[in-house]
């Protein structure tokens, strides 16, 4: 998805079309992958109440040191939750199978260490897309995917997989019972399958506050060739006073 950009040839207004499907689908928080917004900052589209947040490259292409836990691809957001309580909500964006094992190394390392430093009493959102599939072996990662995964895991899968185990998170996409239409979100190009490759991961214990995780097949994509994905969660945020 493309944020607004006055040096992009799209139509304009495109914070204003993923805010009206925020909205119609009665979404608080979103993650957004490849923006291509330089640099960090944020904007509020004051049509529709929501504010973008971004991280990405200097404006100069340099990649700099790693920031805190936030680089082109891991963002986090800890959020005051209303029972005195907190939630570090995670927007992951992990390398391509095909990307060097150098990377991909690099990309967990990174999330390892966002993860490590979370207060354990703090609740966990890992969104994104992680260019992974997990598949559907409950019993090999029992506590970890349910019996509603999705086709064979691949290696990129299997780095997700050992990163939730090791954390004691799961992946919610496996977990409810429904058709494979609401659980894929992209489509190979060149074989036209199916394949499940965004996630919404929380830890075990707060697996309870989940009641669904499912794809909106009538959300209007805004130029990304992935569906949105939607989580329902029983979790309420502070308000400000």
């Amino acid at each position: 998805t493309l944020l607004d950009d006055p040096n992009s040839d799209r139509p304009e207004c495109r914070t204003a079309i993923v805010t009206r499907e925020l909205s119609r689908y009665n979404i608080n928080i979103a993650v957004l992958r490849k923006t291509r917004r330089a640099d960090e900052g944020h904007l509020r589209e004051e049509g529709g109440g929501y504010t973008f947040f971004w991280k990405g490259k200097p404006a100069n292409n340099r990649m700099t040191e790693f920031p805190a836990g936030i680089n082109k691809r891991l963002m986090t957001l800890r959020l005051q939750l209303a029972n005195n309580s907190s939630a570090t909500v995670i927007s992951a964006y992990a390398p391509p199978l095909a990307a060097e094992e150098e990377q991909k190394e690099q990309f967990y390392a990174y999330l390892d260490e966002i993860l490590t430093i979370i207060p354990k009493e703090d609740k966990i959102i890992l969104l994104g897309d992680f260019n992974a599939r997990v598949g559907w072996d409950s019993n090999l990662w029992r506590g970890t995917i349910g019996k509603e995964g999705v086709g064979k895991a691949n290696p990129n899968g299997i780095l997700l997989l050992s990163k939730c185990v090791e954390h004691d998170l799961v992946i919610t996409n496996t977990i409810f019972r429904q058709h494979d239409r609401y659980k894929t979100t992209w489509q190979h190009p060149h074989s036209k399958q199916w394949h499940l490759l965004n996630y919404v991961i929380v830890r075990a214990c707060d697996l309870k506050d989940v009641h669904i995780t499912h794809v909106m097949r009538g959300a209007d994509n805004c130029w990304t060739d992935h569906r949105l994905m939607r989580s329902i969660l029983s979790i309420r945020v502070a308000l400000r006073h």
